[in-house]
């Protein structure tokens, strides 16, 4: 797949999620395989432009990351198009405009999916931030506002038009927040709009089935994987081998989920330092923990993790208590395993079977009370 000037062999890549993608986890998920290009949270262009601390910190980058894109969210033309200069000057490889956020805060301000509603002032927003910088600027979207505004079709080549080098379009409306299943016809009616540049599909791919059935079914250049990252880093490099052979491949061992945790602990300590690091991690290590097999013990400690010792300590009393689903050689006993059925006395929320889309929190109700 190509955007603009990069070429790379995976045509998968990492969605941004407010407060998760950030740059342990994106260089954890690199470091397992399979994914060339990334995005950051989005971050508020009037903030990065006023060198805000929580904004710098979002884009926040490291050698390791040769194909980062930067997501920017704002409805003011000057701003995006010197937020973008700024990106720029950093020497990040792309900007990624965010037209799809359907959260109260972003959308008031005209950002997120409110660009959808105003096709020429959002294709001339773009056209300045096209013309005052020399990397890529691609577009995150939904199909639209609602199911009776389904602009996404007619935004995409608006912004090809003017230059864009990508799409990146999440199969729902902003009407639907993140209930119901994503529209793969929806997401063709994109593919099929625009004439050269690619476009990446995005929603409900928590499985290399997933994503082979949005590539089947929409014809699209690449996937975006979001949530389905969180619950299992493995699902870039399982999906280009499932794609190449046709073979699911094995489940990472319990040993391998657990040297991903320690380096994605480790190099959230190094980034924020300890104490904000291991407080951060505690979200994460709930998502690792939805592959562990039972972990209600693992899960009611690591909530107060507050060292890097102590989780060497949680880590350890877990895999005692671990040791009753277990046979003789450390394996999860069948019935205890992820995906399969799980003792009666195990809560729902303790359940490793528990569906993707409910292992990372999204809000509930109504999206205008969001």
């Amino acid at each position: 797949m190509r955007i603009g000037p990069y070429e790379f062999s995976s045509n998968l890549c990492l969605s941004p999620l407010a407060g998760y993608t950030n740059l342990p986890f994106r260089l954890v998920v690199r470091e397992v395989g399979g994914l060339d290009w990334v995005t950051t949270d989005l971050i508020n262009a009037r903030s990065l432009l006023e060198r805000n601390h929580k904004a710098l910190q979002l884009a926040q980058t490291a050698p390791a990351e040769k194909l980062l894109s930067v997501q920017l969210f704002g409805s003011v033309p000057e701003e995006m198009r010197d937020a973008a200069a700024l990106v720029e000057s950093m020497g990040i490889a792309a900007v990624d405009i965010n037209m799809g956020c359907p959260v109260k805060k972003v959308v008031g301000v005209g950002g997120g999916s409110a660009m959808m509603t105003e096709l020429k002032k959002t294709q001339a927003l773009v056209r300045g931030m096209i013309e005052a910088v020399k990397i890529p600027i691609t577009a995150k979207m939904r199909l639209g506002w609602d199911a009776d505004n389904l602009t996404a079709p007619d935004l995409a080549r608006a912004l090809e038009d003017v230059g864009v080098a990508a799409i990146f379009v999440h199969g729902r409306t902003r009407a639907q927040g993140f209930a119901g299943t994503v529209n793969l016809a929806g997401i063709r009616s994109v593919v099929q709009a625009v004439k050269t540049i690619p476009v990446i599909g995005n929603g409900d791919v928590t499985t290399p089935d997933a994503a082979k059935k949005m590539f089947d079914e929409t014809g699209c250049a690449g996937v975006s994987i979001g949530r389905g990252a969180f619950y299992n880093p493995w699902i870039f490099r399982h999906t280009l081998e499932f794609m190449r052979t046709s073979v699911l491949p094995a489940e990472a061992s319990y040993a391998e989920r657990v040297h991903v945790m320690r380096r994605h602990l480790d190099l959230a300590c190094e980034v924020f330092g300890e104490e904000l690091g291991c407080r951060l991690f505690r979200k994460p290590a709930a998502w690792y923990a939805k592959r562990l097999g039972p972990a209600k013990e693992f899960k009611k400690a690591v909530v107060g993790l507050r060292t890097r010792a102590e989780f060497d300590e949680i880590l350890a009393r877990y895999e005692k208590w671990r040791a009753q689903f277990c046979d003789e050689r450390g394996e999860l006993l069948p019935r205890f395993q992820p995906g399969a059925m799980v003792a009666s006395f195990m809560r729902d929320d303790d359940d490793p079977a528990v569906t993707q889309r409910e292992s990372i929190p999204v809000p509930k109700g109504p999206v205008d009370v969001w």
